[in-house]
């Protein structure tokens, strides 16, 4: 629902970025061995310093980055974040400043720049804080997914009317 709010031009991206962190938290996730969580990473890593068109034909996944082909190290960034999770290096920092350095590259490829204020709201939605600041439509999904994250103890019906609302007006 969240990526409904985007532009369709953005769509595809979005569906790419969030995708990708879903498979590679899957690929991280506890009860894994470490080598083999490691190897899977080592994949994705060496997929995203290929440019786009080399990449397999037969992974869905990678023909929806197609359209990260020049924010690729923003992705690559991402499989480092997942990977120094999994070892354990830093609680997690790596991780939020990956999440964050992709919603910057998401937001220069639809054109809205380095500004700080989407510098401020890719970090706060990383780290897990309130996005403190009405966003372009282009970044709206971000909102639209803090919102799902922070409104599980609420009655289905709120969550949706307050879904609606942020979708619509970005806070």
């Amino acid at each position: 629902m969240a990526i409904a709010y985007a532009p369709a031009r953005l769509r595809p991206a979005w569906t790419g970025l969030l995708a990708l962190d879903h498979r590679l938290a899957d690929a991280a996730r506890a009860g894994r061995d470490a080598i083999m969580i490691q190897l899977r990473l080592a994949w994705w890593r060496d997929r995203l310093a290929e440019p786009a068109a080399k990449w397999p034909r037969g992974e869905p996944l990678l023909a929806t980055l197609g359209v990260w082909d020049s924010e690729r190290p923003a992705l690559t960034a991402l499989v480092d974040g997942w990977e120094a999770q999994v070892v354990g290096e830093d609680g997690g920092v790596a991780l939020d400043r990956a999440r964050a350095g992709a919603i910057m590259a998401l937001a220069r490829m639809a054109g809205l720049g380095d500004s700080p204020a989407v510098i401020a709201a890719a970090t706060d939605w990383a780290e897990g804080r309130a996005v403190q600041t009405t966003l372009p439509r282009a970044l709206r999904p971000l909102v639209l997914l803090q919102h799902f994250e922070n409104g599980t103890d609420q009655p289905p019906w709120r969550v949706m009317l307050g879904a609606i609302r942020k979708g619509w007006f970005g806070a």
